[in-house]
C-alpha cells in the first residue's frame, strides 16, 4: 500500500480468516483474541493475505493515480516480489466465516461483517490513546476512494469487511471526490471499517521527485507539522480521536545511514503528534526498506509507530507465519499484511482495481 506507489492495490480475501472488529478499552493496547486465526501474534511485517502481487514490492508509480508519494520505483526484495497468478478475473464472494470468540468479552463489543468480538489486553510503556477500534480479517485500498454505491454493492457480496483511504499528505497522488465526511458517515454505517493513510514527507535519499522531502536539518519539525496535519484531514471526515492513522513511507536505500536516521526522527515527531491528540500512529512500508528500518530500530528506539502495516507480496494470508521480523514486535492485535497489489476484482456487478491485505489492528473510529 505504498500509497499509491503501485497503480492500485489489490487485497485478496482472506480464506476462511475472521473479521471481528472490537472497542478495546483500558490499558494502551490490544490484546491477541483466542483462536483468531493467528492474528495479533507479530509485530512488524508477517505475510499475511493470501495472493502475491505480480508487481515488485517497493515500486512506485510515478504520476499514477495511485502513486501517492509520486516516487520513483525502487527494487524490492525477492521475498517482497513472490509470483502469484494474476487476479484479473471476476472475483466470487467468500464464504463468510465466523470469528472465534474470545474467553474474554469486551465491555462495549461490536461486531464486523463476518465475526464477534476480540479481548482486550495491555501495551506497555507506549504514550498511545487507551482505547482502540480493531479489525480483524480482509482489507483492500484503492487509489481513489470508490463512490458510496459501488462500496454498497462490494460490501453486499465481497469478502472485505475494511477499506484503506488516503486522507491526505502533500505526497498524495490520487484524485478524492468522494472523500467526504459524508462519505465516511454513510460508508461506516453501512459496516465498512475505514483505515485512513496519509503520504507524508519522503526520504531524502528516494529517488523520483516528491513535492515534500524530509531534510536531517527539518526532520522533526516537518514531522511534527504533518502529524497536525494528518490529524485535521482526519477529523474533516469525522474520524474521531482514537482512531488510527498510518503514515505511508515508500521504498528507499536503507543502507544509507543519515538517510534512515532522518527519516526515523520524522516518523517519531510524526507519531508523537498523533500521540498528543489522542490518535494511534501507524505505519505502512515495504519489508525491505522502509518497515524494516522501522523494525530494526523498534527495540531501543522510543516513539516509533504503534502498529505496522507491512507490504510483503508472499501470497500469505496473515500477519503471523511468515512474518519477516522478530515475532515478538507489533503483537497484540497490531499488524497489518499487505499481501498483493493491482488485484482487478468484479463484486455486485462493479469492477475495481485494488490491493489485498490481511488485517489485524486499529482502524479509524467515524462519529
Amino acid at each position: 500500500m505504498p500509497r499509491r506507489r503501485l497503480p492500485e492495490r489489490k487485497w485478496r480475501r482472506y480464506a476462511a480468516a475472521a473479521v471481528a472488529v472490537a472497542v478495546i478499552g483500558g490499558g494502551t493496547a490490544i490484546a491477541e483474541a483466542a483462536g483468531s486465526g493467528g492474528h495479533g501474534n507479530t509485530g512488524a511485517k508477517a505475510p499475511a493475505a493470501g495472493a502475491v502481487a505480480a508487481a515488485p514490492a517497493g515500486t512506485s508509480a510515478p504520476g499514477t493515480a495511485k502513486a501517492r508519494t509520486g516516487a520513483a520505483s525502487q527494487a524490492a526484495t525477492p521475498a517482497d516480489t513472490a509470483t502469484a497468478k494474476p487476479a484479473t478475473a471476476t472475483a466470487k464472494a467468500a464464504p463468510k466465516a465466523t470469528a472465534a470468540q474470545s474467553a474474554t468479552t469486551p465491555k462495549t463489543p461490536t461486531t464486523g461483517k463476518h465475526g464477534g468480538p476480540i479481548t482486550v489486553g495491555s501495551l506497555p510503556g507506549l504514550p498511545h490513546p487507551t482505547t482502540a477500534s480493531v479489525f480483524t480479517g480482509l482489507a483492500f485500498d484503492t487509489c481513489t476512494a470508490p463512490s458510496a454505491s459501488r462500496m454498497s454493492a462490494w460490501r453486499a457480496s465481497g469478502p472485505y469487511g475494511a477499506a484503506a483511504v488516503y486522507i491526505g499528505g502533500r505526497n498524495r497522488g490520487c484524485a478524492q471526490p468522494q472523500l467526504t465526511a459524508s462519505w465516511a458517515a454513510t460508508v461506516s454505517a453501512a459496516g465498512w471499517k475505514l483505515i485512513p493513510l496519509y503520504v507524508g514527507a519522503q526520504p531524502p535519499c528516494q529517488t523520483g521527485g516528491n513535492p515534500e522531502r524530509i531534510t536531517a536539518s527539518g526532520a522533526a519539525a516537518l514531522g511534527a507539522s504533518d502529524g497536525a496535519d494528518a490529524v485535521a484531514a482526519a477529523k474533516s471526515l469525522g474520524m474521531v480521536s482514537t482512531s488510527a492513522i498510518y503514515l505511508d513511507m515508500e521504498a528507499y536505500d536503507t543502507g544509507d545511514t543519515s538517510c534512515v536516521t532522518s527519516v526515523l526522527t520524522y516518523i517519531r515527531a510524526w507519531d508523537k503528534a498523533l500521540h498528543a491528540r489522542g490518535y494511534w500512529a501507524g505505519f505502512y512500508g515495504f519489508t525491505s526498506s522502509s518497515a524494516a528500518a522501522v523494525a530494526q530500530a523498534e527495540p531501543t528506539v522510543p516513539d516509533l509507530p504503534d502498529a505496522l502495516w507491512y507490504a510483503r507480496y508472499d501470497g500469505g494470508t496473515t500477519t503471523t507465519t511468515g512474518f519477516p521480523f522478530a515475532a515478538g514486535l507489533w503483537t497484540g492485535h497490531r499488524r497489518g499484511h499487505q499481501y498483493r497489489a493491482d488485484s482487478k476484482e468484479t463484486y455486485g456487478g462493479v469492477t475495481l482495481t485494488v490491493d489485498r491485505d490481511a488485517w489485524d489492528a486499529p482502524v479509524a473510529v467515524v462519529g
